[in-house]
């Protein structure tokens, strides 16, 4: 019983240094790290793979790095163009480890100095592009080039850091503040004067097209008022032509009721005076019913 109580007594002991001695003789990579082996702060080797390795306690550091892609946010920077005018430029970088050793070598491991490194290769790079193009260049259908010739070189200059960028891209691309109002001064001039021009041609055109209706209304008026003419002349001749049917047969009547209607016109108002002989033609149908 007492050798069986000790052993229960050993066996944890024995478990816990176990777990100890395990822990203390490996470690684990993840899928998402790389990692490098030290020996008294020399690298011995950098080529693990993701799951667990055996190491020397006191005798050997490990030290990870996530070699997932990061992102670089720049602060924005001034550079000049070729044509010697300021353009601020805000840019990122992607980027990730690409040799654990090197990195660790150039950097320490260490992020902040890391970024600063890569900023610095990173706006030389810019600089030296952005000397080469216009403002209208680097904003139009060749930023796509200068994004690729950019994340070329950078790679090129990144080397010795362990690192290769994936990606570089410009946010966006500002003029200074002493230089936008200027520009934004010319531009309003600009179009200030397309819109003159563009009154102008409007005024032009609504000269035209008044001008144009008041032609047409007055060829409209002027053909009404030919047709018009012509039918109350065909009017006029077709009314004679009845009236002098009409008097043809019988010429009596006809004066008589012309007499009638002179008669109703002149004497048509109270007032009216007519000095005459009483013998007159114009009461011819007074004096007799026949006009005689």
């Amino acid at each position: 019983m007492n050798q069986s109580n000790r052993l229960k007594t050993f066996i944890p002991v024995i478990l816990v240094t176990a777990t100890l001695f395990f822990y203390s003789f490996t470690f684990v990579v993840q899928e998402y790290e790389v990692a490098i082996k030290l020996r008294l702060g020399e690298i011995v080797s950098d080529d693990f793979k993701p799951g667990i390795h055996f190491k020397i306690p006191l005798l050997n550091q490990i030290k990870t790095f996530d070699r997932r892609i990061q992102t670089l946010d720049a602060q924005p920077e001034r550079f000049l163009t070729i044509e010697k005018k300021d353009v601020i430029v805000d840019s990122y970088a992607k980027w990730r480890i690409s040799s654990a050793e090197q990195f660790f070598r150039s950097t320490g491991g260490n992020s902040a100095r890391t970024s600063r490194l890569l900023s610095e290769r990173i706006n030389t790079s810019l600089r030296d592009e952005f000397g080469k193009r216009t403002i209208q260049e680097v904003v139009s259908d060749d930023r796509l080039a200068l994004m690729e010739i950019l994340t070329r070189e950078v790679n090129a200059n990144a080397a010795d850091l362990g690192v290769k960028v994936i990606d570089i891209r410009v946010k966006k691309i500002d003029l200074p503040p002493e230089v936008s109002e200027s520009v934004y001064q010319r531009m309003r001039a600009e179009r200030e004067r397309v819109a003159r021009d563009l009154r102008a041609k409007g005024s032009e055109a609504a000269e035209r097209i008044r001008a144009d209706a008041d032609r047409q209304r007055t060829v409209t008026i002027a053909e009404a008022y030919k047709e018009s003419e012509e039918i109350r002349g065909e009017g006029d001749a077709k009314a004679t032509e009845i009236y002098a049917a009409a008097f043809n047969q019988n010429p009596e009547f006809y004066a008589f009721y012309r007499s009638l209607n002179a008669y109703r016109t002149t004497f048509g108002k109270g007032s009216d005076v007519l000095v005459l002989q009483p013998d007159s033609e114009f009461f011819r149908f007074f004096r007799k019913p026949s006009g005689q």
